[in-house]
């Protein structure tokens, strides 16, 4: 895979320098920066804000979010991947900014394997189907109905392309034969507002970003993308359960820092996280808005991402997937 050369070689003086601020001065000594590569409102911003909090009072220091939006959410990658690696610029990144996005670039501007630190596992959220309530789709099979019976008149919307909500809607297309037209956003809380004003017709998004509207009667909820059912939504039935074999998707939340991080730096962000994780209150207010906490070691978050690389760019050649 493509990358800008000059990335790596650009982090390399800051390391050392880094190393010594971290052994004399401890991290972290200022506020921190969390960013985010979507607009707010949508299912990063959510689990970033009501994380950034508890983080705050692990490390003792402010966790200030930033949204960093454009380039399928990736300039906020690149953002924390040219920060100097001392631990006090990190990103809420996801499989779409960090992995899949990247991927369907011709000339991505990192690579995801090499040019950040996986650091923990936030959380995951399963995706949903949804459609405006007005939608004459009453369920999965009246989607595809529709879809099926006017090839290229309905639209899907995404956080842009290559990410979850367009690779989602492209596996759905190759299960089912289906064609409906891609409408790319810059993030998920202005494709709820155009999805429940009936601007786009179908929008395959994290749970998190339609769950209160769905409550609210504003969407309806066709199918949930995972093998299980949501707890949060039990009466929706799953994509595979609607008729469409093997079909299951989920939406991980991981922090990143740059290339170059101290080991004592990662640790302390990793066990920073698993302890903001274990807190009760903050657990409840994560499954409330739809995701599942999750924790872990850095060696395990290194591992899932290798993993999503191998299983995501097999899908991307296979869709023919090309981001410019």
């Amino acid at each position: 895979m493509a990358t800008r050369r000059g990335l790596a070689a650009a982090l390399l003086p800051f390391t050392l320098p880094a190393a010594t601020l971290a052994q004399e001065a401890g991290f972290p000594t200022r506020t921190i920066s969390m960013l985010v590569g979507f607009a707010p409102g949508g299912g990063t911003d959510i689990l970033a804000r009501l994380l950034a909090a508890k983080l705050g009072e692990e490390f003792g220091q402010p966790v200030a979010v930033e949204n960093r939006t454009g380039g399928g959410g990736t300039i906020a990658i690149v953002a924390t991947a040219r920060s100097r690696p001392d631990g006090h610029a990190v990103t809420l990144g996801t499989v779409s900014n960090n992995v899949q996005v990247p991927l369907a670039m011709r000339a991505p501007p990192f690579d995801p394997l090499r040019d950040v630190t996986p650091l923990a596992l936030v959380a995951t959220v399963p995706m949903v189907v949804t459609v405006p309530a007005t939608s004459a789709a009453a369920d999965l099979a009246g989607l595809i109905a529709q879809a099926k019976a006017s090839p290229g008149k309905l639209n899907f919307a995404s956080n842009g392309v290559g990410t979850s909500q367009h690779l989602a809607a492209e596996l759905f297309m190759l299960a089912t034969g289906t064609r409906m037209v891609h409408v790319p956003y810059r993030g998920s809380g202005q494709v709820v507002i155009d999805l429940a004003a009936g601007v786009v017709d179908v929008n395959f998004d994290t749970l998190s970003s339609v769950l209160p509207h769905i409550r609210a009667g504003r969407l309806r909820g066709l199918a949930v993308t995972t093998a299980a059912r949501s707890d949060q939504l039990p009466g929706v039935p799953t994509v595979m359960e609607s008729g469409v074999p093997d079909y299951d998707l989920n939406v991980w939340y991981m922090l990143f820092g740059p290339a170059g991080l101290p080991e004592p730096v990662v640790q302390r962000w990793s066990a920073a996280v698993n302890q903001a994780l274990a807190d009760p209150g903050l657990r409840a207010r994560l499954l409330d808005a739809g995701f599942a906490a999750a924790g872990g070691t850095p060696a395990e978050a290194a591992a899932l991402v290798g993993a999503e690389v191998a299983r995501y760019g097999a899908v991307i050649r296979r869709a023919d997937i090309r981001l410019d």
